[in-house]
């Protein structure tokens, strides 16, 4: 009732403003004087008028003394003009301008209506409230959820089983507190979900919001900071403070690494907006007076960069890891996402779960889009094991680019390097299994090498990685032996391999001349997130050692690799032919051109598919083959960086640098992914 007579008050007082307006509009302007018609006659008379202007029914003019007059012209006066004529009167007759009724109201009322308008604005933006006023920059954004409109739960969570009991644990102590608090408990002040992207943290937060009969507030880091100091340290204030009138609640603040960075990184002073605000949050969750009830969840993809004051217990009591999902996890989020699309019954989630390592969440909800849009595009009325792999090519390695132009020669050369690099993955005792060898271009590749894991792998051997760097040597020296000659398409594969000889020996600690040392301190900068310098905390003589057992790993391998191609050709250039003929060949047909060529040499290292089945055993089926072998690393990374695929670079892409246009779609980036790493 209060608001309401608060605006009815409002439109009167618009009301009576528009009336004294309209008044003050339709006075005569100036000194003109208003005269009757009688008055106006006498003057004629009396030959004090100048002159006059009749338009329509009005009589305006100028007396004698230079006084502007006007008065009302009567249509039954038909002598005027005469009267006037001989008055000697200067007259001037106008043509009546018939503007419209809503054209008259509009001139009269507009500046007006424009005055009116402008204050109307300028109340609107004093009393914005957290609307965006001109005064409300220092109230906070956080958005209130409501249960009617949340429709997540924990059921919709898959995949990451000791993150949801962690978070299930809260829901329970805001429902039935006094369970803990018995025992001498206390409720947790805040709960850091840390992860990789797509992982699932915001549909965590999600899921708490449709599990907590609580108030659920949420708002992004960013909101807190802007251009003006102290605005954000404002928000933080009134956040909590909306937070404890509804206590208990949660805040779930998402990417909290934008206002909880590092403080004293050397770009900003004390006094700068984040810092401003960071301590204000700092003091809200643990400071002199307490927020009970108040639950701050948080989420980041960067745990690292977060300021040390912010992650000590009593302020993030407890930090949730999320984890990207194991083969278990991928087929619990599988049956999720099949639930809510038309897949056919006869896609084994099973296999299509272990032939994604690697894959996050928000991978395999993207796996599974794909395929319903490529089954939408071909009129299928279902998604079928086929489109599930189409999906899962376009993820990994890019789109085809099939009307791409490429000479006779460039694919010759390509299908050699991409032969080059299966045949020496093959050969190698030890080695992820080939998936696909392709010269179809796809993302930035003119071709494409992909190996699949057989495991979900957290950690690598030295053997293996050395093997990784024959395997990115076999393009280039297949080149080299067939051709006598090479081409930019390797660029891409030696800056990688040297990147990971090098990591190698000042790392992991695995050359035996230099020992179990690590050389070269990374100075990351906090507000970047990159390493933009090396501090060298070693001398030129240790930097002369690197550099050459960087290159005997690289030279090593290099032997390898000549070695084994030059024992192999006749299967690298039949290898190369079928590429010729199909564009892209699987791990069967590799098997098939070498059983062909040396019949039992390497009956060993068949798979299962291509051994010989006995009397009495059942053959295995080719979706299950074929998927046993579609494995891939699953280092807590994306999809794109985890997966070793060895690919041509696409040369032309890069017309100034003939080197390398980058990393080819799907390809690993040394300088993202450490094979060594544990999650």
């Amino acid at each position: 009732m209060n608001t309401f007579y608060k605006n009815l008050s409002m439109w009167l007082v618009i009301g009576l403003t528009m009336i004294l307006l309209f008044n003050l509009f339709n006075k005569p302007q100036g000194n003109t004087s208003s005269l009757t018609y009688s008055e106006f006659m006498s003057s004629v008379e009396n030959k004090s008028i100048n002159r006059v202007i009749i338009s329509g029914d009005t009589i305006s003019g100028t007396l004698l003394n230079g006084k502007p007059f006007q008065t009302i012209y009567p249509a039954n006066d038909t002598d005027l003009i005469r009267i006037l004529r001989d008055s000697g009167v200067d007259m001037t007759v106008k043509e009546t301008q018939k503007d419209s009724w809503l054209m008259t109201i509009f001139v009269s009322w507009f500046p007006m209506l424009l005055l009116i308008g402008v204050w109307v604005f300028f109340m609107r933006q004093m009393q914005g409230g957290g609307k965006g006023g001109a005064l409300s920059f220092g109230k906070n954004r956080a958005r209130l959820t409501e249960q009617s409109d949340n429709k997540v739960t924990f059921d919709d969570v898959a995949g990451i089983d000791e993150a949801k009991e962690e978070l299930e644990e809260i829901v329970e102590f805001l429902k039935d507190p006094g369970k803990f608090t018995s025992l001498g408990g206390r409720i947790p002040t805040g709960v850091l979900l840390a992860g990789a992207p797509g992982t699932g943290k915001t549909l965590l937060a999600k899921a708490i919001a449709g599990e907590a009969d609580v108030p659920f507030f949420s708002i992004s880091g960013s909101d807190f900071v802007e251009m003006f100091v102290g605005v954000g340290a404002s928000r933080v204030r009134d956040m909590f403070a909306q937070g404890k009138k509804s206590a208990p609640c949660i805040i779930f603040i998402d990417e909290i690494d934008a206002v909880g960075r590092h403080r004293g990184a050397g770009l900003g002073g004390g006094h700068d907006e984040r810092e401003q605000t960071l301590n204000q949050l700092l003091v809200e969750m643990d400071g002199f007076e307490t927020n009970d009830g108040v639950i701050i969840v948080a989420a980041t993809n960067r745990p690292d960069v977060l300021d040390p004051a912010l992650l000590r217990p009593g302020r993030f009591d407890r930090q949730v890891i999320v984890p990207v999902p194991d083969v278990g996890g991928r087929k619990k989020i599988l049956e999720i996402y099949a639930r809510k699309t038309k897949m056919s019954p006869e896609v084994d989630l099973e296999i299509l779960a272990r032939g994604t390592p690697g894959f996050s969440g928000a991978d395999l909800e993207n796996l599974v889009n794909e395929a319903a849009l490529m089954a939408a595009r071909s009129g299928a009325k279902e998604i079928d094991l086929e489109l599930l792999e189409k999906a899962k090519d376009k993820i990994m390695m890019g789109a085809e680019r099939r009307s791409m132009i490429i000479s006779e020669k460039e694919k010759e050369v390509t299908a050699y390097h991409e032969a080059g690099h299966a045949l020496i993955a093959w050969l190698l005792p030890g080695t992820d299994p080939i998936h696909k060898v392709t010269i179809i271009p796809r993302g930035r590749a003119l071709g494409l090498t992909m190996q699949l894991p057989t495991d979900d792998k957290y950690t690598h051997t030295k053997s293996y990685l050395e093997n990784q760097i024959c395997i990115l040597y076999g393009g280039r020296l297949a080149e080299k032996l067939i051709f006598d000659e090479i081409t930019t398409g390797a660029g891409n594969d030696i800056e990688r391999a040297s990147g990971l000889a090098r990591k190698m020996v000042c790392e992991w600690g695995m050359s035996d001349e230099l020992g179990a040392l690590a050389y070269g301190k990374k100075e990351e900068q906090i507000f970047l997130g990159k390493d933009i310098a090396q501090h060298r905390d070693f001398s030129e003589d240790t930097a002369r050692q690197i550099d050459i057992a960087v290159r005997k790993i690289i030279d090593k391998a290099m032997d390898t690799v000549s070695t084994q191609l030059n024992e192999h050709r006749d299967i690298l250039e039949q290898m190369s032919v079928e590429l010729l003929e199909k564009e892209t060949i699987v791990l069967s047909d590799m098997e098939r051109i070498i059983e062909q060529l040396r019949p039992g040499k390497y009956s060993d290292k068949m798979s299962a598919k291509n051994k010989p089945v006995k009397p009495s055993q059942t053959p295995i089926s080719d979706a299950m083959t074929e998927f046993s072998v579609q494995e891939k690393t699953s280092d807590d990374v994306a999809p794109a960086d985890s997966t070793t695929v060895d690919g041509q670079a696409d040369a032309a892409a890069s017309p100034i640098q003939g080197d390398t246009p980058g990393n080819a779609a799907g390809e690993i980036n040394p300088d993202e992914q450490d094979p060594a790493k544990n999650g």
